[in-house]
């Protein structure tokens, strides 16, 4: 019996821009006795269910994008006689949709770092569970990956997880309902080791793949501070000082290093983070902007962030303490007016941001926008070939609606060539030119243009608004692109470099009640 762990993917380019951590974590989760399992990254190459025997184990991990497409290989698998596992966040929402989509034998719901041994040893003794709940593990459970399971060459970048859950509540996000809202950190020592064996491999770029890497603010702490009960105080603190003695560590690490990760904007009200950031060598962040209007934003429930003028100087203060910027953006808000796509494009710009996505809204599973589509709609929803478009992920592509939900004043095609044209304005040849002067050598500019040139033709039009022609060309450039990215990228192992050794703790500024 082999187990195997696939990522299922509509794509493959041929070299991976991130690697899909998870695939190895749960290789980590695999029994010993059941050998090293075999990792199939259909993002790299598809992969051939004639491999799969009688008796083997499939592990299958869906997030929407790729569900149908999981779907249909664990039905190939299942028909070759191996054992259909499910997981991941679409099967933790829709574990009866895996069951009579996917021929699948059992679904894990939530976190698999515990429950995957079980649904395995499950399966070979034949009895296995419908579902496995495998809940929201303690943070001291979480699994080290097996990167010695990774064929180097195939990415461009790392990743490494500190920390799941995030206390927000944005309606076009599932994470607060998926990972949940209290914020669940890896124990320092972990994520340093990781760190550590990714550099000896030769990797010197790796995003820190959190669901928010600052999970207590400021204002948190003022809040807390102020009850009588002092208990929620010391919890965030304890949460905020072990940030800053993981950055402490990261900064003892070679200069080469990169690390990118997933902020909220109120960590720019933070100096002292943002310099912790800096000495940790973390160049850059998402930040999750969404809308530059009042109004947007309080379609998308997130107030806490700032518009116009104002936000365009807290974006700044990010540059300002050597934190570079990816911006999210998402049209398509019920506030959002034909100007709109112009005023982003031309804020992004002033706010000195280094890299940006723009995508289009759409409901997915799990979010508070998901629920008020299908409650609008109703019996009202328009269906293809049976199927309502509220399942769009279950619609093959070629029939899959360009746009997803109506607009007051702007049509769909409307929408998503608005979008286009902020991508094409913000990446074109002279703009990622002139971002790139942040960066002194001559070749590190030269990656910067063509990083940005990957990141149009990868990511931009690719969405649920776009059609499948567009998808496979952008597929295509993009490959190639990461195949270049990759040889770019990548710096000289050092296999030697040893694990920091922990400084005292250092506690944070404790801010005023």
């Amino acid at each position: 019996m082999r187990v195997h762990i696939v990522n299922p993917s509509h794509f493959s380019y041929g070299t991976g821009f991130i690697t899909p951590r998870w695939m190895f974590v749960l290789a980590a989760a695999t029994p010993a006795k059941w050998g090293d399992p075999i990792l199939s990254d259909e993002s790299l190459e598809q992969f051939d269910t004639d491999r799969l025997e009688k008796g083997d184990v499939i592990g299958i991990g869906l997030h929407t994008g790729n569900a149908l497409v999981g779907y249909q290989l664990g039905a190939r698998a299942r028909a070759r006689g191996a054992w259909v596992v499910y997981g991941g966040s679409h099967p933790t929402l829709f574990p009866e949709e895996a069951h009579e989509r996917g021929g699948a034998h059992a679904v894990v719901k939530g976190d698999g770092d515990v429950t995957w041994g079980q649904a395995i040893e499950d399966c070979v003794s034949g009895t296995p569970k419908r579902i496995y709940d495998g809940g929201r593990v303690d943070a001291s459970k979480f699994r080290k990956a097996r990167w010695d399971l990774m064929d180097r060459k195939k990415y461009v970048w790392a990743s490494v997880q500190t920390v799941r859950g995030c206390p927000k509540h944005c309606s076009f996000c599932s994470v607060w309902r998926t990972d949940g809202q209290e914020p669940r950190q890896r124990e320092v020592n972990p994520v340093i080791e990781e760190i550590v064996e990714l550099r000896r491999m030769g990797f010197k770029f790796i995003a820190l793949a959190d669901d928010n890497f600052y999970p207590v603010t400021l204002e948190d702490l003022r809040m807390a501070g102020r009850r009588e009960d002092k208990t929620r105080y010391d919890e965030l603190k304890a949460l905020r000082d072990e940030r800053f003695e993981l950055m402490a560590l990261m900064a003892q690490l070679p200069d080469d290093l990169n690390f990118f990760t997933q902020i909220t904007m109120e960590s720019a009200e933070d100096p002292e983070f943002l310099d912790a950031m800096r000495k940790a060598h973390i160049r850059g962040a998402l930040v999750g902007i969404e809308a530059v209007t009042p109004e947007g934003l309080k379609d998308v429930y997130k107030d806490f962030n700032l518009a116009g003028e104002d936000l365009v100087e807290r974006l700044q203060l990010f540059r300002k303490h050597g934190v570079y910027i990816l911006g999210s953006f998402i049209f398509g808000l019920p506030s959002d007016r034909p100007d709109t796509f112009a005023a982003t494009a031309e804020l992004a710009k002033r706010a000195g941001i280094t890299f940006a996505q723009f995508v289009t809204l759409t409901p997915f599973p799990g979010t508070l926008d998901f629920e008020q589509w299908e409650r609008e709609e109703g019996d009202n929803m328009a269906m293809v070939d049976g199927i309502p478009v509220s399942r769009h992920w279950l619609i093959p592509q070629e029939k899959r609606p360009k746009l997803l939900t109506p607009h007051p004043v702007m049509s769909g095609e409307q929408i998503r060539q608005g979008t286009q044209n902020v991508w094409n304005n913000f990446y074109s040849l002279r703009a990622s030119w002139q971002r790139s002067d942040m960066l002194k050598a001559f070749r590190n500019r030269v990656a910067f243009v063509v990083a940005s040139k990957v990141m149009l033709n990868a990511f931009g039009n690719t969405g649920l608004s776009t059609d499948s022609a567009r998808a496979s060309r952008a597929t295509k450039l993009g490959g190639i692109g990461f195949s270049l990215l990759q040889k770019m990228f990548a710096a000289p192992p050092m296999p030697d470099l040893p694990v920091p050794v922990s400084p005292q703790p250092q506690a944070a500024q404790q801010p005023a009640a």
